[in-house]
């Protein structure tokens, strides 16, 4: 059985340790050269052997680290001393990262690289969370995950990386934390970070890991929800909080990492209630979540009566799953398969738990929510933006996609700018049927961004190829006037709204920005 041990961060022995991590060049693309780029894809998979035939026989300081950090496998000890020279086994086990048994280190936890590209650049910092299901299955023979388990760097983490805004701003919250990687990467732009989470294992690996990367600037708290930051305010909050719905009954595992002890969605709806609270004027919170259908009324409706009118709100969903498709995911996310005699009587808590509430669908996505920075003058009458919508496709940067968006938004507030230059990955598209020299459809794509696809006349088309900053707005919309034999103000009144939507999805962009 392997020991569940606490972590127990100390920046002395978390510097000596991430020199040696250093000296070994455990980093993603050392390792991905040493056991081969399919064997290092398959991990994510959860499949290692093709690792492990890869390094077979070396005992160098990457080979080793990787094995023990990894893969979550033991190591004999006179290697893992060679491999960390300044830390040793004692200073593993003073962190609470390992232990000798038998004349090995036993890892008691997963440290991984984890690489990052933002607006500073690319960097990589070592990320250290609880054993994963792999590891677990090779020592233990498997089974559910404990209910304090600590993630390290999932799918969800990636994702909210992505949409997170690149916002400099003076203090931001990262609310339920988990390991720790989103107040690392706000750090890079922020005075302040505070860092919560209501596991106080959580804040260990968290803290641990800020120690590795020489990051100083943030602060951990324990706590639930916003209650270790009551009275305080921030520019940027983010969040990946422990949203999954889980029904309360016995027998069914309440972990840490995703469940947030509430019924349903009841999660999401006090943090988007709560949080704009916590924000300065002009300050936004993003967050990941899912919400429910209730009978007839759709998640996104449900979402929207949460968020107070005056805030700006632009919330995508992602995915819907049935009742029958969530509970399975979850359940197997906790280690629990088909095979295992407790699969059965957890499913059965969760569609009951969904019927007796009428839930019909459930909605996965994330949430933007805006403090207005002023209530009066042109920005109070240009409005809120309110943008609810459902967007399959994949996407990419969102991050400054949404923080564009804000921003043409803003910019619409004293009316169209004067100057409208199209966005560099922006393409069109022109559709003939044969033999006809005009198009049929006419498209503009996004390279970027949320990759939207949007079907436009020729007038519009027009206008964006003419956007190159060389004409003002007045004087494209007057030549397209005269081109199309229509008067100036018809032509207007039929582009200016379409010419806002645009602005705000990014196709165009404001010269002076």
């Amino acid at each position: 059985m392997v020991r569940h041990l606490l972590p127990r961060p100390d920046s002395v022995l978390c510097a000596a340790l991430a020199a040696d991590l250093d000296a070994a060049d455990l980093r993603s693309e050392p390792l991905r050269a040493a056991w081969g780029a399919e064997a290092d894809d398959a991990l994510a998979r959860g499949i290692r052997s093709p690792l492990l035939r890869a390094i077979e026989g070396r005992t160098d300081a990457l080979a080793t680290l990787g094995r023990l950090f990894v893969l979550g496998m033991p190591q004999p000890e006179a290697d893992v001393a060679a491999a960390l020279p300044r830390t040793g086994a004692d200073g593993l086990e003073t962190l609470g990262l390992g232990y000798r048994e038998d004349g090995r280190v036993v890892p008691s936890a997963l440290i991984r690289p984890q690489s990052f590209v933002d607006a500073d650049g690319v960097g990589e910092w070592w990320i250290a969370s609880d054993l994963d299901e792999l590891a677990l299955h090779h020592m233990d023979g498997g089974g559910a995950l404990p209910p304090d388990h600590v993630l390290g760097v999932g799918g969800a983490s990636r994702t909210l990386a992505s949409l997170v805004m690149p916002l400099e701003v003076e203090r931001a919250l990262d609310l339920g934390t988990g390991c720790g990687i989103q107040a690392l990467l706000v750090s890079r732009h922020a005075g302040t970070v505070i860092a919560t989470d209501i596991s106080a294992r959580a804040l260990a690996y968290a803290e641990l890991n800020a120690m590795l990367a020489g990051v100083r600037n943030i602060e951990f708290r324990q706590g639930s929800m916003f209650e270790p930051v009551a009275g305080e305010s921030f520019g940027l909050i983010v969040s990946n909080p422990p949203f999954v719905i889980t029904p309360r009954g016995a027998g069914v595992p309440e972990y840490e990492y995703r469940d947030g002890g509430l019924v349903g969605d009841a999660l999401v709806e006090a943090f988007v209630r709560q949080a704009p609270s916590h924000l300065v004027p002009g300050g936004s919170a993003q967050l990941l979540g899912n919400w429910e259908s209730v009978g007839s009324t759709l998640g996104l409706r449900r979402l929207e009566s949460w968020i107070a009118p005056e805030l700006d709100a632009w919330v995508v969903q992602r995915e819907t799953l049935s009742p029958l498709g969530y509970a399975e995911l979850w359940i197997r996310d906790g280690g629990t398969t088909p095979r295992d005699a407790e699969f059965e009587p957890l499913l059965d808590a969760w569609l009951a738990d969904f019927a007796a509430r009428g839930v019909t669908e459930i909605g996965f996505g994330y949430v933007l929510i805006r403090r207005p920075a002023a209530v009066d003058g042109a920005e109070a009458a240009a409005g809120p933006l309110r943008r609810f919508e459902t967007l399959p496709q994949p996407v990419t940067s969102v991050g400054r996609a949404l923080r564009d968006g804000l921003a043409g938004h803003d910019a619409l507030a004293e009316g169209i700018p004067d100057v409208l230059l199209v966005a560099a990955d922006v393409t069109e598209a022109r559709h003939h049927m044969p033999g006809q020299e005009a198009p049929s459809v006419i498209e503009l794509r996004q390279g970027g961004g949320f990759g939207r696809t949007i079907s436009v006349d020729p007038a519009l088309a027009g206008f964006v190829g003419a956007g190159d900053g060389d004409l003002s707005v007045t004087q494209i919309a007057g030549a397209l006037a005269d081109l199309f034999e229509v008067p100036l103000v018809d032509l207007w009144t039929d582009l200016e709204p379409r010419l806002r939507a645009l602005v705000t999805d990014g196709f165009l962009i404001p010269a002076d920005r």
